[in-house]
């Protein structure tokens, strides 16, 4: 298994402290979701065009690739559904000159479920963002959050889909902590689905979720992880740490070095 921190922990940070963080770390890679103040990924300094080439060459030098560009992309958002669908056109082109094989899609924007999903509309959706991803070597992976966050709505979603490169992006939080279900329960449910692997740990206290770093929670990661090798997939597991949306959260450079050592904790158990 591949390792990789999501830019979503490191929100203050400039390309070059991420950069230099995760190649001091070890890291296989870097996930973006947003850098400083701009969200939106082919829209980022870096890969523009006149700084792209020598981003790439970056990366390549210290053996590193982007392992996933987030989107922002939402099936369920009827109402903005050609924006999305465009969204979805500019990452996937930027993931294929990255040579980066993952873009994030969503169900809908919220981790929690919700009950008013329109699956017929979602679908065609996500047919038409798959369609134009077939041939550029980039999948778009749906995360299990909110509805999705149910494996077995989405294992039943992907089928119905019926496309050849829809794949799904493991969120082991989400299941786990919305529908209880255990790690095996959800792996058996994706089995064959799952590409990449968000990790994150929290508690409930005070009837709230709250965050925590690795090992510090309840989160079944190393159950989620033993079932992944089960199957000697070669995937990207990588640390969201949602400190853009959660301020009050520890600072990255404590927390990514933190995951690093857990992970290397972790693989010595599987």
């Amino acid at each position: 298994m591949k390792v990789a921190f999501s830019t979503l922990g490191c929100p203050g940070w400039s390309f070059e402290e991420i950069f230099a963080t995760a190649k001091d770390l070890g890291m296989d890679g870097i996930e973006i979701r947003g850098i400083g103040k701009e969200m939106y990924a082919p829209k980022a300094d870096i890969f523009l065009p006149n700084h792209i080439d020598s981003t790439i060459e970056k990366l390549k030098k210290a053996n590193m690739t982007i392992t996933m560009l987030t989107s922002g992309v939402t099936l369920a958002d009827a109402a903005h559904k050609a924006e999305n669908i465009q969204e979805a056109k500019d990452y996937i082109d930027l993931a294929a000159k990255l040579a980066c094989p993952n873009v994030r899609i969503m169900g809908t924007n919220k981790p929690e479920p919700e009950n008013n999903a329109d699956f017929e509309q979602m679908r065609d959706t996500y047919r038409e963002i798959l369609d134009y991803a077939a041939d550029k070597n980039v999948f778009p992976l749906l995360e299990t959050n909110g509805v999705f966050s149910d494996s077995k709505v989405l294992a039943d979603f992907i089928k119905e889909v019926d496309r050849e490169n829809a794949f799904v992006l493991w969120d082991v939080h989400h299941p786990y902590r919305f529908f209880h279900e255990s790690a095996e329960e959800t792996a058996k449910n994706l089995s064959g689905l799952v590409k990449y692997v968000h990790v994150k740990d929290s508690a409930i206290s005070g009837g709230k979720i709250e965050y925590r770093m690795m090992g510090y929670g309840d989160v079944p990661v190393l159950d989620a992880l033993k079932a992944l090798n089960e199957g000697n997939s070669d995937i990207t597991v990588s640390l969201e740490w949602v400190k853009r949306w959660q301020p009050d959260l520890s600072e990255p450079g404590i927390v990514f070095y933190h995951f690093a050592n857990y992970m290397q904790h972790l693989f010595k158990q599987l």
